[in-house]
């Protein structure tokens, strides 16, 4: 089985890391380039970064931060927001970035899944999806940093997704993001039932147990964005109680 990731989740707004609760009411918290080296220096599997207003003004403006993150880290990072067509892609690519990440695009245009599929590689293309629960083991998609209803279905959106050619689901929980309530392990076993591609789970980690209960369900990474950003837990203590509990994780 492969190591579980463990894998920093930098929300970006203009030029501060930010964060909220549900996906909303933000606030900032810092420089995103500082809290991505730590989190390199810490042992970070990966880095996600999300504009998240990008989708707003139809453009991705992470460029600059990646090519100066990637300067100082050696790290798989994976940029998202606002990003609608392969040019998009492709400059953020040519930045540094390893993997794209598009959600809101993705659902107006699945061909754009193909699309970068195709020209880099489904290892590249994450489908990046934002449910929201809509009935018993039932999420509907949502777009616009989930402030958008498309009443689309989570499980057959992805299947849909995967067919087109995704290789990885970033898998955000509205309702649990922020809460530090745990991630919605009802959702990540569903998709993980449904494809056989790697799923990042994102979304309500507020102690280490959410961890295991959430690889259980299907997760092969896990996304962390309040426990590491407000120092409620460092990744190293994370990687000692992931060992401590059977969870292979990468050694540092």
């Amino acid at each position: 089985m492969p190591n579980l990731r463990i894998i920093p989740r930098l929300d970006i707004k203009g030029e501060n890391l930010i964060k909220g609760v549900n996906l909303e009411g933000l606030r900032s918290l810092g420089s995103p380039k500082e809290f991505a080296i730590d989190y390199y220096n810490a042992g970070a599997d990966e880095i996600i970064y999300m504009d998240c207003v990008a989708s707003l003004y139809g453009r991705n403006h992470l460029s600059d931060l990646i090519k100066s993150t990637v300067a100082n880290t050696f790290i798989p990072i994976t940029v998202g927001g606002g990003i609608r067509s392969l040019e998009d892609a492709s400059n953020l690519m040519h930045s540094g970035a390893d993997k794209i990440a598009i959600n809101t695009a993705a659902v107006q245009n699945p061909k754009l899944i193909t699309n970068i599929a195709n020209y880099y590689g489904s290892q590249c293309m994450v489908l990046s999806v934002e449910a929201k629960k809509n009935g018993e083991q039932s999420w509907e998609v949502y777009t616009e940093n989930g402030r958008e209803k498309t009443g689309m279905d989570v499980i057959e959106w992805v299947r849909k997704a995967v067919d087109l050619g995704a290789g990885e689901i970033l898998l955000t929980s509205v309702d649990q993001e922020g809460t530090r309530k745990g991630f919605d392990n009802d959702l990540i076993s569903s998709v993980a039932n449904t494809v056989r591609v790697p799923i990042i789970s994102s979304g309500g980690m507020g102690e280490y147990g959410h961890i295991v209960s959430a690889s259980s369900s299907g997760a092969d990474a896990i996304a962390i964005a309040d426990f590491l950003h407000y120092r409620r837990g460092t990744i190293g203590e994370i990687r000692s109680f992931c060992k401590k509990n059977g969870l292979e994780v990468r050694n540092y």
